[in-house]
């Protein structure tokens, strides 16, 4: 087993990674930026080093930096949690190059499944159902253009090396095309220093479903259920549960079949997801392959009670499996909520400061993933999403309800929240059903904003 681990990450994750050390007795190295260096997370690792300025392309991307802290601390190995580098193919290799163990898939495994049009190709000669689409990279609008009359509007740009919503454009009309075309490239050669795009034909109100997978070195791959990630707004995840309500018994089995097909094409070994969309007749076609530990894998644990992380060191570490896929057991049911610092009364903007009170829920069968304290600074520089709220129960009505009481209880002062905004998606009959999709919030999240502004006001008023 690793005697040291460097973590590449920052916030939720990196106290993730380290609590989850602490317990297997591996120490930990934590690069931070100079924004982070009084962080909990950097006061929770056994040391930090400090790997550049605030801004993420000086430190938390900064391949070199990172690798020649973890060799001068003389790390085994180098967790990137997720986002910054975590899926970066030549970081992966710049690992491998320097003996330093990359905690994640091979850089090969990481650059076959990353490019989302290769890893697209690679599933239709495995039969895995795809959406119909571009056979490779666009190399114009006017390319797109025929692509797009031949498979019908509306189309889907998408960048091949993308990922959480970045890069992304749909198009309805011919019209559109060139600008679409032109803002997807530019925001995906800024986001992640690759314009490629591909088409894709545009799922009208799908599901968005995924289906964590894990696998070692040794050949031995498993799936731990799906994850229903439809809650969106604007391309991002807000909630996730499992397992899908939406999904049939048949459906269910089908699609674990094909993740399974999916991760065994390319050999794959780590945690890692497979993700699909749902239509409305229940067909399901693979848009992705996430080759990382994914930010809502905490609910899988809960149906599971298997540790994924821990897991996953273990199988950076030559380690087969601890469980097969016949052990797996789903129970009950898994819902979280992701905590955002912004305003939702202004169009969600970013709400950076500092957190001058904190109160975090607690109780059977509720876990709050976070970097937070009382007088803990958010930044202004990194991502949005301060902490996760999850819930375990033995029904989805008995895992919303508790879910409500988890984020009334929750309470962040000093910044703005979208607390209030999940608090109130909770009490809302398309969630209740369990009959929402990916365009629930672009339909009725402007009645759930005024839900939520009403009752500030009264809020207020009764304070006063």
């Amino acid at each position: 087993m690793f005697k040291r681990i460097l973590i590449a990450s920052r916030g939720e994750i990196a106290m993730r990674i380290i609590r989850c050390c602490r317990e297997m007795g591996i120490e930990t190295v934590l690069a931070v930026s100079e924004e982070d260096k009084s962080s909990m997370p950097a006061n929770f690792a056994t040391r930090s080093v400090c790997i550049g300025p605030a801004e993420a392309s000086k430190s938390y991307l900064n391949k070199q930096a990172i690798l020649d802290a973890a060799k001068a601390y003389k790390c085994d190995a180098v967790h990137p949690g997720y986002g910054f580098l975590s899926e970066n193919a030549d970081f992966a290799g710049m690992c491998e190059e320097d003996g330093v163990i990359f905690i994640g898939p091979s850089s090969d495994i990481i650059r076959k499944m990353g490019d989302k049009q290769s890893a697209r190709e690679l599933m239709k000669k495995k039969r895995v159902p795809t959406v119909p689409g571009s056979d490779g990279e666009l190399s114009s609008p006017e390319e797109a253009e025929k692509i797009a009359e031949k498979v019908g509007y509306p189309v889907l740009l998408k960048a091949s090396a993308g990922g959480g919503g970045r890069g992304m454009r749909i198009v309805t009309e011919k019209s559109e095309m060139k600008r679409a075309f032109d803002e997807a490239y530019a925001e995906a050669q800024a986001a992640f220093g690759n314009g490629a795009l591909y088409l894709e034909k545009l799922i009208i109100n799908p599901r968005h479903i995924e289906v964590q997978i894990m696998g070692d070195s040794h050949g031995n791959i498993v799936h731990l259920g799906e994850r229903d990630c439809s809650m969106q707004r604007r391309n991002q995840k807000l909630i996730e549960e499992t397992p899908a309500r939406s999904l049939t018994p048949s459906q269910r089995k089908a699609i674990h079949e094909a993740a399974l097909k999916a991760a065994k094409a390319v050999g794959y070994y780590s945690a890692g997801t497979v993700e699909f969309v749902v239509d409305q007749k229940g067909n399901f076609y693979f848009i992705e392959m996430n080759t990382r530990i994914q930010v809502e894998h905490c609910i899988t644990e809960m149906v599971t009670g298997i540790d994924l992380m821990r897991e996953q060191i273990r199988i950076a570490a030559g380690k087969e499996l601890s469980f097969k896929q016949s052990e797996i057991r789903i129970r009950g049911h898994a819902i979280e909520c992701r905590i955002n610092a912004e305003d939702p009364e202004a169009g969600f903007t970013p709400s950076p400061g500092d957190i001058s009170f904190l109160h975090l829920p607690g109780g059977f069968g509720v876990r709050c993933e976070n970097a937070l304290h009382t007088g803990g600074r958010v930044s202004p520089y990194y991502d949005s999403m301060i902490a996760k709220v999850i819930v375990h129960a033995p029904g989805r009505m008995k895992a919303i309800k508790k879910m409500r009481a988890a984020l009334e209880e929750m309470t962040v002062e000093g910044i703005k929240t979208n607390l209030n905004f999940l608090y109130l998606i909770m009490f809302s009959p398309g969630f209740i059903t369990g009959s929402y999709n990916t365009s629930f919030l672009k339909k009725h999240g402007d009645l759930i904003l005024k839900w939520d502004k009403e009752s500030r006001r009264k809020i207020k008023k009764d304070e006063e």
